[in-house]
């Protein structure tokens, strides 16, 4: 085994060595040309003698992931099946059954279904496990198996599927899915024009653009754009939302490589629709990448007053490059810059902690930038807001709870235990929380995992050198643990039960129910309308 793992590590080596060579268009042929010669004769070799059976396609496969893992997260090898899915996300249109399905350990969980669409009518829910499809078990189709529930317009596929324990079988007929990028929008009671924008798809500036047009006729006050949660997606699509609001020829973003090819910039190339309407820009901790690239260059051009939580800081730009048979390489190849020149990336993926995470940048390691109008903002961790609402430093292990399965499966519970009969008055009690904090201690949602990793491991080595007796003291530690993650859990509250409730309401009135129950019920809405509706603050936050 020590034998294959030492092989394994020089096939990795070269392999790093090989893509970077290649996908940076380097002039050291030589080098490629001797690093692939090693590579293929070290390949066939291992495979040819290695002690036991190998199978070629795992080891290449394995090697691949492992290698890309070294570089950044969105640096990704997609088969032929994750191709097509990226095509279909992209589009913003095609034939499904419309839900968004969630893929982990050969298990296909329903996160979201949308309003109308085949997934809805036929009663599917968020939570739902899909076991079998069209008589064959998920399990059996693997990877593969959300291809199976695409198809022909008009066909059916015959669902069985897990809910609260119970077993359900469901025939679904696949239908034409055309996600909105702009789930809501709408003139708020005080004329302010509210825009939701939750993914920057083909469809997204001409949804954004239909929205304002409307708002514009009715006279709004002014407009909120919401990229909170927004992951990104098509870069030119969040130059086009720029131009909606700022001149023609004007400087959106910018790429920087070492590659000149790379090396781009994109302005914006139509009339806008208005220059003037006061605009403010809601942004948190989940806007990145193309959502940071509108905030950014709408925050720089001091068109926008931005209002929220400092976003991802997600600074790379990624670029498809075609691989045999289908599959593709997802590869950075350069950095994008606001218009003012920062690069807002929060990550240095160059320089890493012993445990091998990304080192973040530190506030002695910003550098600033100046605004159109002279104010000053900063590079090195994502967009700052002009207003912040909320905490300023977010907790790690609080924001790490949010994103994990607990949230989800307690929203579930809830749906199934619980009746909601409107929006109106809707609220989680104490008990709710109660109910919350009490499975947040269950062992299978451990959101401290590498701390608890860290204690076990130790643990381990202390009695294996003759300190069991020192078993004791952990067991005080993993109290106190405990202990403190139930105090932050508390101290956090307010977020927890906006996510919670979020989440819940999404299973009883879908995401437009959620959009609207955040306008209802939220301090970042509040201070967007209370800044547009002083025009003096409006501007002097700007100047």
């Amino acid at each position: 085994m020590k034998l294959y793992r030492k092989k394994r590590g020089v096939l990795l080596g070269v392999l790093v060595l090989i893509f970077i060579s290649t996908t940076a268009y380097k002039n050291d042929y030589f080098e490629i040309a001797k690093q692939l010669d090693i590579f293929t004769t070290l390949f066939k070799e291992v495979n040819m003698n290695y002690v036991d059976e190998t199978n070629p396609a795992d080891l290449m496969q394995a090697s691949v992931k492992q290698m890309l893992k070294e570089l950044d997260p969105y640096t990704t090898y997609l088969n032929e099946q994750d191709v097509e899915k990226a095509r279909i996300y992209q589009s913003g249109a095609y034939v499904g059954i419309g839900a968004t399905i969630n893929t982990s350990k050969n298990k296909l969980v329903v996160v979201e279904v949308y309003k109308g669409l085949p997934a809805d009518k036929a009663g599917l829910k968020p939570g739902d496990e899909i076991i079998k499809i069209d008589g064959l078990d998920v399990s059996d189709l693997q990877e593969s198996a959300t291809q199976f529930l695409n198809g022909k317009k008009n066909t059916t596929v015959a669902l069985t599927y897990l809910r609260n324990g119970k077993t359900v079988e469901v025939i679904v007929s696949r239908g034409d899915v055309k996600p909105k990028a702009v789930p809501v929008s709408k003139l708020l009671p005080d004329g302010i024009g509210y825009i939701a924008l939750d993914r920057f798809t083909k469809t997204a500036s001409k949804e954004v653009e239909s929205a304002l047009k409307l708002m514009l006729i009715d006279e709004a006050k002014g407009i909120i754009l919401d990229l909170r949660n927004n992951p990104g997606g098509l870069l030119h699509e969040a130059v086009k939302i720029v131009n909606l609001f700022v001149p023609k020829g004007q400087l959106v973003v910018s790429t920087k490589s070492n590659v000149d090819n790379y090396n781009q910039t994109f302005e914006t190339q139509k009339q806008p629709l208005s220059l003037e309407i006061p605009l403010v820009v809601l942004i948190n901790q989940n806007s990145a990448s193309a959502s940071e690239i509108v905030a950014g260059a709408l925050q720089d051009l001091d068109r926008a007053v931005v209002v929220g939580k400092r976003s991802f800081g997600k600074g790379l730009v990624q670029r498809p490059k075609p691989l045999p048979y289908g599959s593709q390489i997802k590869v950075t190849i350069s950095r994008y810059y606001t218009p003012s020149g920062r690069c807002i990336q929060a990550l240095d993926y160059r320089n890493r902690k012993k445990d091998g995470s990304a080192v973040r940048y530190e506030e002695n390691q910003y550098t600033a930038f100046k605004t159109k109008n002279g104010r000053t903002v900063y590079d090195g961790g994502g967009i700052n807001p002009d207003i912040l609402v909320g905490n300023e430093n977010p907790n790690k292990f609080i924001e790490k709870l949010l994103k994990s399965a607990l949230v989800f499966d307690y929203s579930n519970q809830y749906f199934h235990n619980n009746t909601v009969e409107g929006l109106e008055g809707f609220r989680l009690d104490k008990k709710d929380f109660e109910r919350f904090k009490k499975m947040s201690t269950e062992k299978k949602y451990n959101t401290i995992g590498q701390t608890q990793e860290d204690i076990n491991h130790l643990k381990t080595l202390l009695i294996e050198e003759g300190f069991g007796t020192m078993e004791t003291s952990f067991e005080g530690l993993e109290r106190s643990l405990l202990e403190e993650k139930l105090k932050l859990v508390e101290t956090f509250k307010i977020e927890i039960i906006t996510a919670l409730e979020g989440e819940i309401i999404k299973r009883y009135f879908y995401r437009e129910g959620m959009y609207a129950y955040f306008l209802s019920e939220n301090a970042e809405v509040f201070k967007a309308q209370e800044i547009i509706n002083d025009i003096p603050v409006y501007q002097n936050i700007l100047k």
